[in-house]
């Protein structure tokens, strides 16, 4: 099998789509046309996926500047698994949104190309071997996605969507001066130009690299990537943009953008504890910005009305949960990986469940959304189960994966981590559950009549929760291994086989 094709085709197939469908004559085609995007890309992004974790595999396509290790190949996973529920959702989402004419054929037409590109500009962040080339697909996302904020526009979508450029365009800034500075350190560590800034080259010559010019480009990096993938204190535009997007929009947000930031900076951590000695400079940073982000997120959890909202600090919380488990190192890198996959999950499912009952409700304000569960038992177990999982309830997986974060952090003795940690979490289970119960048990403010949901609803509410409470009680052998495999590219430990282009090693 020519896996150079398969990565060119998870990256052609929806950036093509997304032009057709803008030609689309009706809503329902344009819809069609964008799941059909989605699932083929999808479809050539699992073969490749299949090759690559369980042998340890490296592809390469495009001369080497594309590439797909266990790290790319298990966020490549989490990527299609948001992407492809966020899709079936959005047709349900907006099919609503259509009967109440609050979108027309345009704004469909132009909702399905925008979400199409996204996909194709995310893939292109996983698959790039080369760094310039992974911060382009960075900003693309940046450009692309901000559209998606103003579907419905108002004064209040287009001043989070400004927010979001102004901001997330200054962090790519300084990620581009990260960028340009490995670049120098590589050029001063006497690599060609072709190689200059490829990450396989760069990681196996990283002990040749200026460390305090590397130490510069990772405080860049961090500080860009960091922006986008929410951390504070850069986080200020993802509560408006969250709040202010259709819930689909806000579904792939949380549930991959945000990764997709962050899976740019661990592919930086290799190469910064290689090049200064493995002395833990760049992980310490990193998971400097996790605490700050956790602690500031719990005390905003607290005081928050808007449901959108309140998921988008979660959003910050567990964005930090992450960044601490992989700042950690060992096994916090484990559950760092981990937690990615639980989070995405319970927060694409959460905003389903929010935006279903922001329609149901006309609002999302929590007190006016209360007696969820009455007016509709499907969606309301939906936001209360998922709500329950992001506070760290058991037996669900985002328990274990917060379990096995502070084990490493008894490991390693990061005893200040481990209480502060535990303190966020506290006030996060504290303040959450305070919404949680009266938006869901409380009587609804005003009659409603009880709303009816479909076979595919009903299986994107409880799907998602059997496999978190699955992941909860077991882990299949095939998970852990992949896992492994894929925290050993970043704890730089584990062997790979390389497969070049055409098939052969």
């Amino acid at each position: 099998m020519d896996y150079e094709i398969i990565l060119w085709l998870a990256i052609t197939i929806p950036a093509i789509s997304g032009l057709i469908c803008l030609l689309m004559p009706s809503p329902k085609a344009a819809l069609g046309v964008m799941c059909a995007a989605v699932f083929l890309a999808s479809l050539s992004g699992i073969f490749a996926i299949c090759e690559v974790l369980p042998q340890g595999r490296v592809l390469f396509a495009a001369a080497g500047w594309l590439f797909m290790d266990a790290l790319s190949a298990y966020n490549l996973f989490v990527m299609i698994t948001v992407f492809c529920l966020s899709s079936v959702y959005a047709c349900i989402y907006f099919k609503e949104e259509i009967i109440h004419k609050h979108l027309n054929v345009k704004q469909i037409r132009l909702f399905t190309c925008l979400w199409c590109e996204a996909l194709a500009a995310m893939t292109v962040v996983l698959l790039s071997n080369n760094l310039g080339i992974m911060w382009v697909g960075i900003e693309a996302t940046t450009l692309i996605t901000a559209f998606l904020i103003c579907v419905h526009v108002s004064r209040e979508s287009l001043e989070a969507m400004w927010k979001y450029i102004l901001i997330c365009s200054v962090g790519v800034a300084f990620a581009f001066m990260g960028t340009l500075l490995v670049a120098a350190s590589a050029k001063s560590a006497g690599l060609s130009a072709h190689n200059l800034l490829l990450w396989t080259t760069l990681r196996t010559n990283a002990v040749h690299l200026d460390p305090v010019l590397i130490k510069a480009a990772f405080i860049f990096l961090l500080v860009g990537y960091g922006t986008k993938a929410g951390l504070a204190p850069m986080h200020s535009w993802l509560p408006d943009a969250h709040s202010q997007a259709p819930a689909p929009v806000s579904a792939i947000f949380s549930g991959f953008m945000l990764n997709a930031a962050l899976y740019c900076i661990m592919r930086y951590v290799p190469i910064i504890e290689i090049s200064t000695g493995n002395t833990s400079w760049g992980l310490d940073l990193v998971a400097g910005f996790g605490i700050f982000s956790i602690i500031i997120a719990a005390a905003f959890i607290l005081f928050q009305t808007d449901l959108k909202r309140l998921l988008a600090y979660h959003s910050i919380e567990h964005l930090g949960i992450i960044a601490l488990g992989l700042g950690l190192g060992g096994l916090g890198t484990f559950a760092a990986l981990f937690h990615t996959f639980n989070h995405s999950l319970c927060k694409t499912l959460s905003f389903f469940a929010a935006g279903r009952l922001g329609q149901i409700f006309g609002s999302q304000d929590m007190e006016k959304m209360s007696g969820s569960l009455r007016i509709s038992p499907v969606w309301g177990i939906g936001i209360f189960c998922s709500i329950l999982a992001l506070i760290g309830i058991a037996p669900f997986a985002l328990f274990m994966s917060e379990f096995q974060l502070l084990r490493a952090a008894v490991d390693k003795g990061a005893i200040i981590a481990l209480i502060l940690f535990l303190l966020g979490a506290g006030i996060v289970f504290v303040g959450a559950l305070g919404h949680a119960i009266p938006l869901v048990w409380n009587d609804p403010q005003k009659p409603t009549a009880r709303v009816k949901t479909n076979a595919v609803e009903f299986t994107l509410v409880f799907a998602p929760l059997a496999v978190l409470l699955l992941l909860g009680l077991w882990m299949p052998e095939t998970l852990a291994q992949a896992l492994n495999t894929a925290a050993d590219v970043i704890r730089q430990t584990g062997g790979t086989t390389i497969l070049m282009p055409g098939g052969k090693q």
